[in-house]
C-alpha cells in the first residue's frame, strides 16, 4: 500500500511508506551514543522503520540534535545548549561518553541529518523549542522534500509555529494532557497524523487504536525493550512502539510480520 501523506517530489510521492515497525529512539541509543550520525546510521544499518531524533536551537539558531537542555550528561562539555554557539558545540565531543570507540563524534545539524537519511523510514522529529523551531523545522523538511516522511512531535507553540510555515507538515501530538481518553480525542480534533501513547499497557489501548486509525492517525508507544510487551502493543493496535535497543527489537521483529526497511535514497 502506498502512503502519500504530503505533496513532494515524485520520488517521495511513490515512496513506501512502512505501515508498522519500531522507531530508533534518538537513534541506536543502546549502543551507540544517542541522537548522532553513528545512532542514526546504525539505526538504517539495523533496518528500523522509524528514526527519533531531538532538536532544539543553539544560541545562534542552529537546530541541533539533543535530547537535554544541557550538553553536560551526553558531550565532555558543560552549559546550555541554547547559550552556546553551533561553533561551540561542534567542539565538543559528543561520543567517547559513550565509549572510546566513538571519541570525536560532533553533535550533528538537522540539515546534514536529512541529507544522510534514506527516503523510506519514517523521521520522528521532537521539537525542543517554540513556534520559531516549528517554523524552521516545518520550512527545513520542505526545502528538503522530506515532508512525505517527517513528522514533527510537537507542543501547542512548536505545532503552531509548523503550521504556519507548512500546511501539509505532519504532526505527532505531544500535548498529553491526561494520556487517556481526552488525549485521543484532542488528538482527532487537531486533525494530527501520529500519536505517541506512553505509560502502563492497558486494554483500553484497544479502542483508542481503533478510533484513532479510522480517522488515519498512526500511533506510536513509549516505551519499552520487552518482546512480550511489543505482541501485546501489536495486539492492541500500536503501529510504533519506541525501543531504545533497536538491533535487539529488529531480532524480533520477523515474529510480528515486520521486515527489515532496505533503504531507498
Amino acid at each position: 500500500m502506498l502512503l502519500v501523506l504530503a505533496v513532494g517530489p515524485v520520488l517521495a510521492q511513490n515512496t513506501e511508506m512502512p505501515e508498522k515497525g519500531f522507531c530508533a529512539h534518538r537513534g541506536a541509543m543502546a549502543t551507540h551514543p544517542e541522537n548522532t550520525i553513528p545512532a542514526i546510521l546504525e539505526a538504517i544499518r539495523v533496518g528500523a522503520q522509524m528514526i527519533e531524533l531531538d532538536v532544539q536551537f543553539s544560541r545562534d539558531t542552529a537546530m541541533v540534535l539533543m535530547h537535554d537542555a544541557t550538553v553536560d550528561r551526553t558531550t565532555n562539555g558543560s552549559g546550555a545548549v541554547a547559550e552556546l554557539t553551533l561553533s561551540e558545540l561542534r567542539s565538543l565531543d559528543a561520543g567517547s561518553w559513550k565509549d572510546s570507540r566513538f571519541s570525536g563524534t560532533r553533535i550533528p545539524v538537522l540539515e546534514e541529518v536529512l541529507d544522510l537519511m534514506p527516503r523510506n523510514i519514517w523521521l520522528n522529529i521532537h521539537l525542543r523549542g517554540g513556534q520559531s523551531l516549528g517554523s524552521s523545522v516545518a520550512r527545513l523538511l520542505e526545502e528538503k522534500g522530506r515532508t512525505h516522511q517527517a513528522f514533527l512531535a510537537v507542543q501547542e507553540q512548536s505545532r503552531l509555529g509548523a503550521r504556519k510555515a507548512s500546511a501539509s507538515i505532519l504532526i505527532c501530538n505531544m500535548e498529553r494532557l491526561s494520556g487517556g481518553e481526552d488525549y485521543v480525542t484532542t488528538t482527532i480534533g487537531m486533525e494530527a497524523n501520529f500519536i505517541q501513547l506512553r505509560g502502563a499497557i492497558r486494554n483500553e489501548f484497544k479502542d483508542y487504536t481503533a478510533d484513532l486509525h479510522r480517522k488515519g492517525i498512526k500511533v506510536n508507544y513509549f516505551g519499552t525493550d520487552e518482546p512480550e510487551a511489543f505482541r501485546t502493543l501489536f495486539e492492541l493496535g500500536v503501529d510504533f512502539p519506541l525501543v531504545n535497543d533497536i538491533a535487539a527489537a529488529m531480532e524480533q521483529a520477523e515474529k510480528f510480520g515486520i521486515r527489515r526497511i532496505k533503504p531507498i535514497y
